[in-house]
């Protein structure tokens, strides 16, 4: 009898290697972004609309860039993203004014997009059939591993060498993933079939669902623009400290989590991590020590960390395989629309209400995901009726 099929081929690694990549050199820009834009003279509100406008274009953008890397190859669609987003990073340090920082992030969402559809697209072409669901856990730690350490090493940069320093050194990384995207076999465009109305390029029925995920999101929006800013205001030291162990708890809790949703039911499991995200949320914004920061990030990267693997892993059952894209293309929506419209009320908010106050209205958001959810759960539910077969 043959043993399991190879998972981890060079392939692999080389996908693993580039998502590293993305996200290290994303998530240096993202918590420093708003220190930047305070610097030039916005206000809390306005340094939340850089990762707001950024993730707001990369929802609406989702279902087209995914398309286009169906039908232009994946490979393509990596390198072509992975030079402009390279070019973006340069921009950023020479603009001038707070208010072209912000109209770039919106181009800049656009191709950051591309890359979140095209990757995860490859990495399902590379990995075995039958070892899928693995293949697909284990490439998920690249951007986690990245997260870990991408804040603290921006943060570090940016204090010593300055905005400047800190976007030369992200465009240096975009340059390295579009040399990785150019170490990868090619792959073979596949168009896939029309729908047959308009109105099915959009799985409506999953972005209802998928509201679920907007509302749990939204907090992560508001931690990834505004966790450093509250550390430092409560004199909270490191300031990525919040980012750092968010990321070492999904890495301990993730695969015994997802193990156990697979064993007893997804859905068993959803509403507890649901539970996990709004709890953590409402710690941290009655949170003022280190030992409080660590507290909140470890419930919330608990809750945050599994929710949404298994949410998908649940909706997969239910969706026509031949609708898989339109479906993620619908999840990231609603799931970047979360994160987008987190920042930027977050950043309205602690202009006006405090940080403490504006974590307390994210965490009720994240509270009524878990009523949403078993409400939505209990209706009919059914991919387009275009996508049903015959």
């Amino acid at each position: 009898m043959s043993g399991p099929e190879r998972l981890f081929t060079a392939r692999f690694a080389l996908m693993f290697l580039f998502s590293f990549t993305v996200f290290l050199s994303a998530f240096q820009l993202f918590p420093t972004a708003p220190f930047h834009i305070l610097s030039l003279g916005g206000s809390r509100s306005e340094a939340g609309l850089f990762l707001g406008f950024l993730t707001y274009a990369s929802a609406i953008a989702a279902p087209l860039t995914g398309a286009v890397a169906d039908r232009l190859g994946k490979r393509r669609v990596l390198l072509v993203c992975s030079s402009a987003i390279a070019v973006f990073s340069a921009l950023y340090a020479i603009v001038p004014a707070y208010e072209l920082v912000l109209g770039l992030a919106i181009v800049h969402g656009v191709f950051w997009s591309g890359l979140l559809s095209a990757s995860g697209a490859y990495v399902t072409d590379a990995v075995p059939p039958s070892r899928r669901a693995e293949g697909l856990s284990y490439w998920g730690f690249a951007s986690i591993i990245a997260v870990a350490m991408a804040p603290s090493i921006g943060l570090w940069v940016f204090d010593r060498g300055g905005w400047a320093a800190l976007c030369a050194e992200a465009s240096v990384l975009n340059v390295l993933m579009t040399a990785i995207a150019w170490r990868l076999p090619p792959d073979v465009p596949r168009p896939p079939a029309m729908p047959q109305r308009l109105q099915d390029l959009v799985e409506w029925r999953v972005l209802v669902l998928g509201v679920t995920l907007f509302l749990y999101a939204f907090s992560y929006g508001g931690i990834t623009s505004f966790a450093a800013l509250h550390a430092e205001a409560q004199g909270v030291t490191p300031r990525a400290l919040y980012f750092t162990a968010f990321a070492v708890a999904i890495i301990l809790t993730r695969p015994f989590i997802a193990r156990y949703a697979d064993q007893v039911g997804h859905r068993r499991v959803i509403i507890p991590c649901l539970v996990a995200v709004a709890a953590g949320v409402a710690l941290l914004s009655m949170a003022s020590t280190r030992t409080g920061f660590v507290v909140s990030a470890f419930v919330f990267g608990t809750g945050f960390g599994s929710a949404y693997p298994i949410f998908v892993a649940h909706l997969m059952k239910r969706v026509d395989q031949r609708r898989r894209g339109a479906t993620f293309g619908a999840l990231i929506g609603a799931f970047d629309t979360g994160i987008g419209t987190g920042s930027i009320a977050m950043g309205w908010l602690s202009d006006h209400y405090g940080l403490g106050r504006a974590f307390a209205v994210a965490a009720s958001l994240a509270a009524l995901s878990i009523p949403y959810y078993l409400f939505m759960e209990k209706r009919p539910w059914s991919t387009s009726d275009s996508a049903r077969p015959a």
